[in-house]
């Protein structure tokens, strides 16, 4: 299907389960290196707060998010075996389960680098 055609609220879906895809493929000992490092910078501009165009931008402050990560996931793809991908799939979609991440604690870290950088700013700003 023509990827154009698909409505938004289902490429965002799609995109969801992708990032939950290469998280689950960069974990396969098969996966050459080079695709993992390629996937962890994918994981970690999905996961940053912090975009190269900042949010509050009109228009271009959310199409920096829906061009560059699936561009990142993309290359991806091509660069980790068909095989090694496939086999990620299912384990990807029944992540989702009721409409929250069965492993959500995993984002623990991520959230607490994050309050740790804006502490430190703003102990920076502050002294």
């Amino acid at each position: 299907m023509n990827q154009s055609k698909i409505p938004f609220k289902k490429r965002m879906k799609q995109l969801v389960e992708r990032s939950a895809q290469v998280s689950i493929t960069m974990k396969h000992p098969g996966a050459p290196w080079y695709a993992k490092v390629v996937g962890f910078i994918a994981i970690v501009y999905a996961l940053s707060p912090i975009d190269l165009i900042p949010d509050f931008i009109p228009v271009l402050g959310y199409l920096d998010d829906l061009i560059i990560l699936p561009l990142l996931i993309l290359l991806f793809i091509k660069l980790v075996p068909k095989e090694i991908w496939d086999q990620s799939e299912e384990e990807a979609k029944s992540i989702w389960q009721d409409g929250k991440p069965y492993k959500w604690y995993f984002a623990i870290p991520f959230i607490l680098f994050w309050i740790s950088i804006l502490f430190w700013i703003l102990y920076a700003i502050v002294s």
